[in-house]
């Protein structure tokens, strides 16, 4: 959350001349409710059954970029699908850079706690592993611009072979 997944991955698309695609957006447009409204009406556990869906089907799609939410990576199924199905970018940034960006954002569920840098610190443990275990690249974003990010993942992604 916070790291960049949505604006890099515009900018991604748009210099290798694909579509974006985001599957929070995905599943609030098809569902025509917020993320956070599904979190409180059928928790965590039910999100992650309609992203695991929603990224199953949006991957098998041509020539996009696709951006999921932070904590697709938690479901294995999931993981398989994004595993084979392409080349998988992880973005990350600092505690402290993560906190600011999401910090006044009241659409994020999972840090609306009493310390969500706490949470943060939380989900990070417990995410970060499972992404480099996915990640075909993994890039520190928030010390660079966009345009700078966008380019060291061309070039990484020309190297993969694409």
């Amino acid at each position: 959350m916070g790291a960049g997944k949505s604006t890099v991955g515009r900018q991604l698309a748009k210099a290798l001349g694909r579509d974006f695609v985001d599957s929070d957006k995905e599943i609030e447009q098809r569902t025509g409710v917020s993320i956070s409204w599904i979190f409180e009406m059928e928790g965590e556990a039910g999100f992650r059954v309609r992203e695991q869906k929603v990224i199953e089907e949006l991957s098998s799609l041509k020539d996009i970029v696709l951006a999921t939410g932070g904590g697709a990576v938690l479901d294995e199924a999931t993981r398989r699908i994004l595993r084979s199905r392409g080349h998988v970018v992880y973005l990350t940034a600092s505690v402290e850079q993560l906190f600011r960006r999401t910090s006044k954002d009241k659409s994020r569920p999972l840090l609306q706690g009493d310390d969500p840098k706490k949470q943060i610190i939380t989900l990070l443990e417990q995410r970060d592993p499972l992404y480099r275990d996915v990640a075909d690249i993994v890039l520190r974003t928030g010390d660079q611009s966009i345009q700078h990010a966008v380019s060291d993942v061309i070039k990484q992604l020309e190297e993969l072979g694409n």
